[in-house]
């Protein structure tokens, strides 16, 4: 394959990836999706529902629906944590979507590819969910075949925009949640809307222009809204589509597309190997659902320091200083040296293991302003260092390594390296029971536990469901 190059972009000649997404999104059935893929999207749709519940209190989410409510419109969807209040579709789809991220706890994609930072490719459930959602209640009688049928097709999509593409878009400081989310989006509101030929190029097309969101907005109630954003902007791109809007139609390839623009170019023998469905990402190389509300690079380290403490029975009075060593792929992203609120500890590994040394745990508590603002969590954040590791930097980015020494007052030290089966992800993943158990933590205290088995319920069994749209009434708190 022949590959044109100048300082800018690295683009195979010819490709028709657009034309792909077009000719997927069209023609996937629902008899064409594995068994495998539609038990791992239920598991993915249980955890997004909670996540929803979970964010809905979140300033992030209550600021903007305060302003949808101001500016009202036609009646599509309901509006999070507003009763009975129905707005525009794509108003709805951003404090959705953004309540969907508050808490950084949604799942990430996984890569096999050491190019890639590892688990930095999209957050790829809730864009493609959250549109779903909405363009189920706009439409009405969305069957829970129709409904995961669209689901899926989005974080299909998505996930393979994400995966071909340059690792550099990240690098450079683009948030891929937010832009290829925004296909995701698209494709799955598509799907609904039953978008057919260069309806779809042309969504695509607009999709490419609305991507957006870059990282100097991590731990800022600003990166939520880039999720967002991307489940507003896709579906407006379909309902624009739908109404004839054009733009270009090969919007992902050539040198001005967005796979140029954005990311530099394409991994050209990837898409000589793959293609939309072939294999599912959902399956290969898989989805890692979160047990922690934070950065995915934080989770193996936290999970050693879990296990640290408490088969050592640390106290916390009795720890000297803990050193953390990591290499670029972890320390750059996770950025803060101290956390002074809750947004930043979700990037902050003197934070996340701080709360560990605390309470043993880092669960939605310990991300609360009250706890992460303590004296007590501010002192031990300020035990904690991190160091660049050239070692594990060596290895290179395919998996999330680093390694933790706790030195204790009493002149002891213990240590370990953390494990690359990290929990959650592909190669150890959550049981059903623990993503329900998730679910539900997320839910307590906004709904009760009537409310809560009845979403349980009614999540498990979607493709049973006439119409889904009594998935976003359940999700609502005070309804």
């Amino acid at each position: 394959m022949s590959i044109q190059r100048n300082q800018f972009v690295d683009v195979p000649e010819n490709t028709h990836i657009t034309e792909d997404a077009a000719r997927f999104i069209e023609t996937v059935r629902f008899d064409q999706i594995p068994d495998e893929a539609m038990h791992i999207g239920i598991r993915c749709l249980v955890d997004g529902l909670g996540l929803y519940v979970a964010g809905s209190d979140h300033e992030t989410t209550v600021i903007q629906a305060e302003l949808a409510a101001e500016t009202g419109g036609v009646a599509d969807a309901l509006l999070l944590g507003h009763g009975a209040t129905r707005v525009p579709a794509p108003l709805a789809a951003r404090i959705l979507g953004t309540a969907g991220h508050a808490h950084d706890w949604d799942d990430s994609q996984v890569s096999k590819d050491p190019d890639h930072v590892y688990g930095l490719l999209t957050h790829p459930t809730i864009p493609p969910l959250t549109a779903t959602l909405t363009m189920a209640q706009k439409l009405g009688n969305v069957s829970g075949q129709d409904f995961m049928l669209a689901f899926l097709t989005g974080f299909e999509v998505e996930a393979k925009i994400s995966e071909w593409m340059f690792s550099q878009h990240y690098k450079r400081g683009f948030h891929s949640s937010g832009t290829v989310g925004t296909f995701g989006a698209f494709s799955s509101a598509a799907k609904l809307l039953g978008l057919k030929g260069d309806q779809l190029r042309h969504g695509l097309g607009l999709a490419a222009s609305f991507a957006a969101g870059i990282r100097c907005n991590f731990g800022t109630m600003t990166k939520p809204l880039h999720v967002g954003r991307a489940a507003e902007n896709g579906v407006t791109a379909a309902l624009m589509a739908a109404k004839g809007y054009s733009a270009d139609k090969a919007a992902l390839d050539g040198p001005w597309g967005f796979f140029a623009v954005q990311g530099g170019g394409v991994t050209a023998h990837k898409l000589a190997e793959q293609n939309f469905g072939h294999p599912w990402s959902i399956i290969e190389p898989g989805v890692s659902i979160k047990p922690y509300p934070c950065g995915v690079l934080t989770h193996p380290t936290i999970d050693l320091m879990v296990k640290l403490v408490t088969e050592q029975d640390i106290k916390p009075e009795t720890i000297e200083r803990v050193i953390v060593r990591a290499g670029s792929n972890i320390l750059n992203p996770i950025r803060y040296p101290i956390a002074s609120n809750h947004l930043e500890a979700k990037f902050s590994l003197p934070a996340v293991l701080a709360m560990v040394a605390l309470n043993r745990k880092a669960g939605k508590i310990e991300f609360e302003d009250e706890f992460v603002q303590s004296e007590a969590m501010q002192q031990m954040q300020r035990q904690i260092e991190t160091r660049f590791d050239a070692e594990i930097e060596s290895m290179g980015f395919d998996k999330m390594r680093s390694s933790i020494e706790i030195q204790l007052k009493d002149g002891r030290c213990v240590q370990g390296d953390a494990d690359e089966r990290y929990r959650g992800g592909p190669d150890n993943p959550m049981t059903d029971d623990e993503v329900e158990n998730k679910a539900r933590g997320c839910c307590e205290g906004t709904l009760n536990n009537i409310e809560i088995n009845a979403l349980m319920a009614a999540a498990w069994k979607v493709l049973d469901l006439e119409d889904t749209a009594v998935l976003a009434a359940l999700i609502q708190p005070n309804r």
